[in-house]
């Protein structure tokens, strides 16, 4: 029976998207087959304003602001999942970062 395995999908500031990337795999993201630490990322903007009470690691309280990010996209198996997670809120930068976990379908 094949083990669940999910998609990781999180956007990190670029300057910051290596330092994730390595703790990902090294938490045990990114296995396939014979093949570790694998990921895909793409470039873009991500646009946010941070609310009263808010501790920002870019930008300033109440102030619009947008910061150039990779996003980083991966595989996680069902067994490394809580770690990888543990591992990926320790190592972004961000407070509030947005994380999507999906559920794959196995072909």
């Amino acid at each position: 029976m094949n083990q669940k395995r999910y998609k990781l999908i999180v956007n990190v500031p670029v300057e910051s998207a290596d330092r994730l990337r390595a703790a990902l795999g090294k938490a045990g993201a990114g296995k396939i087959g014979t093949y570790d630490y694998t990921s895909f990322s793409t470039r873009g903007l991500g646009r946010f304003r941070p609310l009263k009470g808010a501790h920002p690691a870019i930008g300033t309280v109440g102030k619009l602001d947008k910061v150039e990010e990779e996003r980083i996209e991966t595989v996680v198996e069902h067994e490394h999942l809580e770690q990888v997670l543990t591992a990926l809120k320790k190592a972004h930068p961000y407070e509030e970062p947005v994380i999507e976990v999906i559920e794959l379908v196995n072909v």
